[in-house]
């Protein structure tokens, strides 16, 4: 499912319009939506029954450029991450 896609499941799901569904999407996805910004102040967001988004310390590296096999360092840096929370987890692994 991509964005679009998304807005007109809110759409339908609502009975709203599709413009204010994708306002409602922007909201929360936007990247200075409602999720990022608490994630850039160094917070989290926790979502019962559905997951948490966190950000994670992702450390400094040596790599290697594959097109000329050059030696790279790569910054450390805060990566966005989400954990899904139990009970999305067994609804996802409930057997039909």
């Amino acid at each position: 499912m991509n964005k679009q896609e998304l807005i007109g499941a809110v759409a339908k799901r609502l009975e709203i319009t599709r413009a204010r569904a994708a306002e409602i999407t922007d909201l929360f996805f936007a990247p200075d939506g409602v999720i990022a910004s608490e994630l850039k102040r160094g917070g989290k967001v926790a979502i019962s029954g559905f997951g948490s988004f966190e950000l994670r310390r992702r450390a400094g590296r040596e790599a290697r450029n594959p097109r000329t096999g050059k030696s790279m360092t790569i910054r450390a840096s805060m990566v966005p991450a989400f954990r899904a929370g139990r009970v999305l987890k067994d609804r996802l692994n409930r057997k039909r």
